[in-house]
């Protein structure tokens, strides 16, 4: 996809698996199980899909994935599999980690940041040593000291060297972090995420992270039982699906396992998908 000066592609990091009826929270699993089949231990299929931009002297990767520090018992629990670094996916797409100019993480949540670091014998290292790390500040005071709800989601192994060797910068709020490229403060799912706009002179393409985790999420109520505020979700939700129906903008899926991107248009049964494409042909 090619927004002005930007090239934007996906950075397929692999598949996991959470419970369907945590995923989608009060919606009844006849109705859910229908979008998303779920697998014999009631478990819908996933995504970890990261984002690359590249343009205007930089190099952005947005999110990191669930990295390759975890245990047999976790790739088991979260049903890990297809599994690849996101430095590999970089590589892939035709860089090297060192030329990563910018990692912007939306949240620090384990399946949003824990290919950030990895293990070089029994030290901790960023994968990306020369990139600014960008983060709410008001999210890295909250993972700082997690509460009984998301405690097993905040891994300080996954960020917390970001601080020590330099590379994290915090931001509060809307913020631009490069022409034509700016981060959004959401408040639903947890507190301070992010989510990220590219925008140009005739196209824009929004990355909604756990805002919006997969097309099947569109409608209001179909919101996860993990967000910390649901109804604060609906409105931040809604929000954004009205500007993207009146703007035209593309909407970036991070954790759909079958649709990479939608646009959305206005129907008798409110919002729905159109033109489900992959970023590459968006």
């Amino acid at each position: 996809m090619k927004i002005d000066a930007y090239t934007i592609l996906p950075l397929e990091t692999g598949r996991f698996a959470l419970d369907g009826g945590a995923m989608f929270g009060i919606v009844p699993r006849p109705l859910w199980s229908r979008r998303i089949a779920p697998d014999e231990r009631g478990r819908i299929p996933l995504a970890t899909r990261c984002m690359l931009v590249e343009g205007n002297g930089r190099l952005f990767v947005v999110d990191t994935g669930i990295g390759d520090k975890v245990d047999d018992r976790f790739r088991d629990l979260y049903g890990m599999h297809d599994q690849r670094p996101v430095e590999r996916a970089v590589e892939e797409a035709g860089y090297a980690p060192h030329e990563v100019t910018d990692v912007i993480l939306t949240h620090l949540h384990f399946d949003h940041c824990g290919g950030t670091t990895r293990r070089v014998g029994d030290r901790l290292e960023p994968v990306f040593p020369r990139a600014t790390h960008w983060v709410q500040e008001a999210h890295w005071t909250w993972a700082g000291i997690p509460n009984a709800r998301e405690r097993a989601s905040f891994l300080p192994e996954n960020y917390a060297v970001l601080e020590s060797e330099g590379l994290l910068r915090l931001v509060d709020g809307d913020v631009a972090i490069a022409p034509g490229i700016r981060v959004q403060r959401v408040d639903g799912h947890t507190e301070a995420q992010q989510i990220v706009h590219v925008e140009g002179r005739d196209a824009h393409a929004v990355y909604v992270a756990d805002l919006l985790p997969t097309a099947a999420h569109l409608a209001p109520a179909w919101g996860m039982a993990y967000d910390l505020r649901p109804l604060v979700t609906i409105e931040e939700k809604g929000a954004l699906v009205r500007q993207a129906i009146d703007g035209g903008w593309r909407i970036l899926l991070e954790h759909d396992a079958h649709v990479e991107s939608i646009r959305v248009a206005d129907s008798d049964r409110g919002p729905v998908a159109v033109d489900e494409a992959g970023w590459l042909d968006a």
